[in-house]
């Protein structure tokens, strides 16, 4: 038998339903690999026990054939993700041991569904940070590295430990969260498929928010086909999430191998960057090629105000982030550190539980919420954010059905090599915040290596609610590069 982890979710779904192993053994394959890789610091919370009870319902279920669409699947889910009696943390040292009561939703459609839960996923505190190096459980670790050397580097953030599982093959693929490119970016940095749906095609509901009008789960799988498996079980309407939108869940798998033929394909020109690597550029050229010889037409379109978004960005995610995180006071759950008054009990609470990042964007959000700077700075960066998503409408209206771009400015970076600088770290951000900004679908897909052998992932920017076109596109740049994983050194 070959080896179970090295799958695809769809190969292992196939042999589940065929009988050819159960998700007992399935679980316990991806168990041991779990403990085995402890190096990447990937998972902050392991619940073999949970799994295993998990997959042998599933294989009761399959034996009389009702399992569902995800029947036996092992899956890692994001600490952002609330999980009933399952401890949820943020990975920030304010939520302490925090048990919730109750499920998200999005992970509620998994076990519905009949996956299998691994445990928890590492992930930026509050999900800030684009490196996975501001967690209270420490960073993440990159099961790549660059040919020949063997220093640490970063799996992108805020999903970290979501890439890191999958690309390590750890889990059949993951939950993660998406604020301004905290899916597609880590994709990128660990050549796994990283979906961020349109902004209320899934619940936000039961997941720890960090800027409500920007957050969107979405789920990281090791192929384009394995991501519209999970995305089918995570999408959907939820009364609970008044963001959340009313309309039919696709059947995403179907969209995989269709064909292209006809589509226009956008190239922004105000993607190519001052200084931008030679090897982006050549990757990018390389994706349109891909995409023209499937017969999709690539043409030049304009998206004018994109300098514009990384700035707004971090003026509106901060100003969201500084009301929802007001709620950690110490006083309802979570860590509490005394103090002579309610005042202070705050300060003490805040400053030893929030970790410097959320510290720093907390600071910057409130400022530009304040008398005198609202107006100036938030009410001017909503404007900015009008005209942002105004250029992707117009170039949809001129009949462009997606639009290629690279997914991160280089390749996956050294832990504590940019951590001095914040903007510098702000800057991986620079391709995908416009698309978080405008609530529009995005995908990831592995393209191809640097030339230090670390993989290089170009993005797909879609429509509102055409994540199916995006499935389509995605594979015909899957098939013309190939599948790549890094060489086991855990």
């Amino acid at each position: 038998m070959t080896d179970l982890t090295s799958l695809t979710l769809a190969e292992a779904r196939d042999g589940l339903a065929n009988k050819s192993f159960t998700s007992l053994e399935l679980t316990e394959v991806h168990l041991s690999a779990i403990e085995a890789a402890r190096a990447l610091n990937a998972f902050v919370l392991e619940t073999p026990d949970q799994a295993r009870a998990m997959a042998r319902e599933a294989d009761a279920k399959i034996g009389k054939g009702q399992g569902g669409p995800l029947a036996g699947i092992p899956l890692g889910i994001k600490d952002l993700f609330a999980t009933k009696d399952v401890r949820t943390t943020a990975c920030s040292r304010i939520l302490g041991n925090f048990v919730p009561t109750y499920e998200s939703t999005v992970t509620s459609q998994l076990w519905r569904d009949g996956a299998v839960m691994l445990g928890k996923l590492n992930n930026d505190e509050f999900a800030m940070g684009s490196s996975n190096e501001t967690s209270c459980f420490g960073p993440v670790v990159n099961p790549w590295r660059r040919d020949g050397a063997n220093t640490t580097l970063v799996p992108g953030g805020s999903s970290g430990g979501s890439a890191s599982a999958v690309a390590a093959l750890l889990c059949m693929g993951a939950t993660a969260t998406d604020t301004g490119g905290s899916i597609r970016q880590p994709a990128a940095f660990t050549a796994t498929v990283g979906m961020k749906p349109t902004y209320g095609r899934c619940s936000r509901w039961g997941i720890v928010a960090f800027a409500s009008s920007l957050d969107q789960a979405g789920p990281i799988g090791r192929t384009v086909r394995d991501t519209s498996i999970l995305m089918r079980s995570m999408a959907g309407h939820d009364p609970k999430d008044t963001t959340s939108v009313d309309r039919a869940v696709p059947d995403y798998e179907a969209a995989v191998g269709k064909s292209v033929k006809g589509m226009k394909i956008g190239i922004p020109k105000e993607y190519r960057l001052d200084g931008m690597p030679a090897e982006i550029e050549k990757l990018w050229s390389e994706g349109a090629a891909w995409l023209k010889a499937a017969g999709a037409e690539p043409v030049e379109v304009s998206l004018p105000h994109t300098k514009y978004a990384l700035p707004a960005y971090y003026i509106v995610a901060p100003a969201e982030a500084s009301s929802n995180l007001a709620r950690y006071d110490g006083v309802r759950y979570g860590l509490r550190v005394p103090g002579r008054s309610i005042g202070e009990l705050y300060e003490n609470t805040r400053a030893e539980g929030f970790g410097a990042e959320v510290r720093r964007r907390v600071m910057i959000g409130t400022y530009v919420l304040s008398a005198g700077y609202y107006d100036a700075y938030y009410l001017r960066a909503q404007k900015v954010r009008t005209l942002i998503k105004k250029d992707f409408e117009d170039c949809f209206a001129k009949g462009v059905n997606a639009i290629l771009t690279p997914a991160t400015p280089s390749a996956a970076f050294g832990i504590g090599e940019k951590g001095a600088d914040p903007v510098e770290m702000y800057l991986n951000d620079i391709f995908t915040v416009t698309v978080n900004m405008a609530g529009l679908p995005g995908i990831a897909v592995p393209a191809g290596k640097d030339s230090q052998g670390l993989p290089l992932g170009l993005q797909l920017i879609g429509r509102p609610f055409d994540e199916e076109t995006l499935f389509s596109l995605g594979e015909v740049i899957e098939q013309a590069a190939g599948r790549f994983t890094p060489a086991r050194w855990w």
